[in-house]
């Protein structure tokens, strides 16, 4: 088989057209990473010499890999499918098979671990959990806010470019006012002594930087929960903050769910999961969460019906009912 030597050139290109394209940063990294692990993997040969079966051969190695779920894989087939249709521009990787993946009831939790939960958080990191489980928002929808997105006087928050490269509005919880408050005067603040340093610019999507040369330069595009350091955009070479990596806010999820003795292994999207499920046991209607959550398909959220608590909806165990007061005692007794 003819070898390509320069893997790196051909992801170079892949990341180019990804970005031209304007996928997500993050779609942009994970499909790179996967098309440089397939190419190495198969002793980087030359694009050409590939075939479809390669690209089987290679998920079939991913699929015994306990490690990786059914969504992994298939985000793996789906950077091939891409390096090949929109860089290679050929179809022969078309129809690749996908896996199925288990579609499990969503882990949630209680309003009182909620609490607790909370109770560990500090500073930005509490703030930021409020609002995934007051607004329902995922954890990189919210540290991507802006701070032109939340609207004190209509009490709501624009979520801009989410999943499916949607935008749509989530409720803004009351209790999180004042510190929302502080936190976005914080990023202002910020902003400007950045400014005063020849810093001062926010990354900005969909090459808006192109149609408008000076907008990240302005207090309303910068993140409402800026980095701690300076750092080089890619795209434009200016100076300026990324957001807080939602690494640190998954680190610090963890040792509050730990240190709050919660044996369930909760993260950031448990939060999500938790507003949903809260919603529908309230008595929303599951159009209403729909919307609040940018689900595509109603199907979708009904999976968070599973996760009510049935005990509220009048639904009885056969066991509890009065005819079996009298084995009580062998249910609870030891064997």
């Amino acid at each position: 088989m003819a070898r390509y030597p320069q893997i790196e050139h051909l992801v170079a290109r892949t990341r180019e057209v990804l970005r031209t394209r304007e996928y997500s940063p993050r779609t942009v990294e994970a499909y790179s990473g996967w098309i440089e692990r397939f190419l190495r993997w198969h002793g980087s040969p030359h694009p050409s010499a590939l075939e479809p079966r390669h690209v089987e051969v290679f998920l079939e190695h991913l699929a015994n890999d306990a490690r990786l779920a059914a969504k992994s894989r298939n985000q793996a087939a789906s950077a091939l499918s891409f390096l090949y249709r929109e860089v290679l521009r050929t179809d022969r990787l078309a129809g690749v098979a996908r896996a199925k993946g288990v579609r499990h009831v969503p882990l949630v939790l209680s309003r009182r671990e909620v609490k607790a939960v909370l109770g560990e958080l500090r500073g930005r990191y509490r703030l930021v959990a409020s609002l995934l489980y007051g607004t329902g928002m995922r954890v990189n929808e919210c540290l991507g806010l802006r701070i032109k997105d939340v609207d004190f006087e209509l009490a709501q928050i624009t979520v801009r470019d989410g999943k499916g490269r949607k935008d749509r509005y989530a409720v803004l919880p009351e209790r999180t006012r004042p510190l929302l408050r502080r936190q976005v005067a914080r990023a202002a603040r910020q902003h400007r002594e950045d400014r005063e340093q020849g810093g001062g610019w926010a990354p900005l999507p969909n090459a808006l930087h192109r149609k408008s040369p000076q907008a990240g330069w302005e207090p309303g595009w910068q993140f409402i929960f800026p980095a701690a350091r300076v750092t080089q955009d890619p795209t434009t070479g200016r100076l300026g903050r990324n957001h807080l990596h939602d690494s640190a806010m998954q680190r610090a999820m963890k040792k509050a769910v730990r240190q709050s003795g919660i044996l369930k292994s909760a993260t950031c999207h448990t939060l999500r999961h938790s507003f949903a499920s809260q919603l529908l046991r309230d008595g929303y209607d599951i159009r209403q969460v729909k919307e609040l959550l940018g689900h595509k398909d109603v199907r979708t959220t009904m999976i968070y019906l599973h996760a009510v608590d049935h005990s509220g909806l009048g639904v009885r165990s056969p066991l509890d009912r009065p005819d079996f007061e009298d084995v009580r005692s062998l249910v609870t007794a030891e064997d």
